[in-house]
């Protein structure tokens, strides 16, 4: 059983490719910032080695709705988990200065979320996401 979690929450009207591609930037946003879920490299019965996974089990939610999706956001930021955001302007941005500046034009409050991501103590991660369901 795992002590930690990581739970990402995408906006369900975002179009197919914008929940992969948010969920792709959010994973590895924990990824980077947290050494400790890095997993050992696979390695195949031909002695090749292949990137390691995030030892934590991921769940994807579908927030259907801003509101659930903002929800969230304050829940996990009141339980004091590590919270990654992805907001809807990053889709037209280009580069990694363009999305740090993007986003420290908004105060916490006032940004327009398209997916979050949380990590943290499998309680109160599960507690920031009730009421939202798997993403099917």
């Amino acid at each position: 059983m795992y002590d930690k979690k990581i739970a990402v929450i995408i906006l369900d009207t975002l179009e197919d490719w914008q929940k992969l591609n948010v969920t792709s930037f959010l994973a590895s946003s924990v990824a980077i910032a947290f050494p400790e879920t890095h997993g050992a490299p696979l390695v195949s019965a031909s002695g090749t080695s292949y990137l390691p996974f995030i030892k934590h089990p991921i769940l994807v939610y579908a927030a259907q709705s801003d509101e659930q999706l903002q929800r969230a956001f304050n829940r996990s930021s009141e339980r004091e988990l590590h919270v990654g955001i992805y907001t809807k302007e990053l889709f037209a941005t280009k580069n990694e200065e363009e999305n740090i500046n993007e986003i420290a034009q908004h105060a916490d409050n006032e940004v327009n979320l398209a997916g979050i991501i949380i990590y943290g103590e499998n309680k109160k991660v599960d507690k920031a996401v009730d009421k939202l369901k798997l993403h099917s």
